[in-house]
């Protein structure tokens, strides 16, 4: 197996998910189009790094090294970094300097590297500091509340707080959802009724263009490495 990933859903209104992953050999990831910004810490041959991770418009490639171990935090949508600007993370990122095993550098400070297990109080302590800032009119909205702005306001919000528009976070939602749906076992057909497509070719497209696989791909497995936890289990 090239990675071994493990995913948790957190509790902190702030965070999405927690996720550690190591690589067991050289292998060409497929990455999954993500709407959410993170950061990840990893080691590889015992050198530390660090980077600010922006959303995925779209799946890709990318090499992975063998022997790393990876711990990464996903936030929830509609949160940001105060001193970036989140379009300009979209599709990009930010290497963060000075990493050692034991700290790193953000925002002007120093700040230390979390275990898989304390993520949550690093995120708290970034959230104290005022490091990481949120819209909550943006989570609300995806969590069905009608705001009381105009349509072109909330667009407006949105790409400030997301760097993405309203529609495409939540067609990346649905084909990531898509995925794991379809590698717990679920026909297409199911998929289809259950999130909203239209037809077997909408969701072929949507997988294709954020997931980079193929509804059989999915359910049938072994078509190489891919960035996302299809252990997961979804309730939408």
């Amino acid at each position: 197996m090239g990675l071994v990933f493990e995913t948790r859903w957190s509790d902190s209104a702030w965070v999405e998910s927690v996720w550690t992953c190591r690589s067991e050999q050289v292998a060409e990831m497929t990455s999954v189009a993500t709407q959410t910004w993170g950061l990840v810490f990893w080691a590889e041959n015992g050198v530390p790094g660090a980077a600010v991770t922006g959303p995925e418009s779209r799946t890709g490639t990318a090499p992975v090294p063998e022997g790393a171990d990876f711990v990464g935090v996903q936030f929830a949508v509609g949160t940001s970094l105060r001193a970036v600007t989140a379009p300009t993370l979209v599709d990009s990122g930010i290497v963060l300097p000075d990493v050692t095993a034991r700290g790193f550098w953000l925002d002007g400070q120093r700040w230390e590297t979390p275990r898989a297990d304390d993520v949550e109080a690093l995120v708290e302590r970034l959230v104290g500091q005022g490091v990481v800032v949120r819209d909550a009119l943006v989570a609300d909205t995806l969590r069905g509340l009608e705001p009381a702005i105009t349509e072109r306001t909330l667009e407006r919000r949105f790409r400030a707080a997301t760097g993405l528009t309203q529609g495409a976070i939540r067609q990346i939602d649905r084909a990531r959802t898509a995925a794991l749906l379809l590698s717990a076992g679920e026909t297409s057909a199911d998929v289809i009724d259950k999130l909203g497509f239209y037809d077997e070719p909408h969701l072929a497209r949507a997988l294709r263009r954020f997931v980079g696989r193929t509804a059989g791909q999915l359910r049938e497995g072994g078509e190489g490495v891919i960035a996302l936890d299809l252990t997961q289990r979804t309730t939408s």
